[in-house]
Formats: C-alpha cells, structure tokens, sequence
C-alpha cells in the first residue's frame, strides 16, 4: 500500500519547508519547523483518514 510513503512523504516535505525558513529566517528556537512538522502530521494523518474511508466504501 501506498499509504506510509505518502505520509513519509508530506511529513518530510513539512519539516524540510519548516527548517528551510528557520535558517531563512536566522531563527534560533525552531519555531517554523515545529509548526510545519505539526501541520505536517495532521495533513498527513487527514490523508490516511480519508483514504481508509475511500478502502471501506469500495465495494
């Protein structure tokens, strides 16, 4: 199944952009990767969500 590389996939890319603007930014407590890592984690848990209703109502 395809579902833990996608949610690997929207994790890393989360954290990337957050670390990315914290070094953009000079930002010392790592706000912006903690941010984004969190959101992140909730697309990516709303992407299985969804996709495990999708399974179910298949017939």
């Amino acid at each position: 199944m395809n579902i833990p590389f996608q949610m690997g996939v929207i994790i890393f890319a989360g954290v990337y952009f957050g670390n990315w603007l914290d070094e953009k930014q000079q930002n010392e407590n790592a706000l912006y990767t903690i941010i984004f890592s969190l959101l992140a984690v909730f697309i990516a848990l709303y992407n299985v969500i969804q996709q495990v209703k999708n399974l179910n109502n298949e017939p």
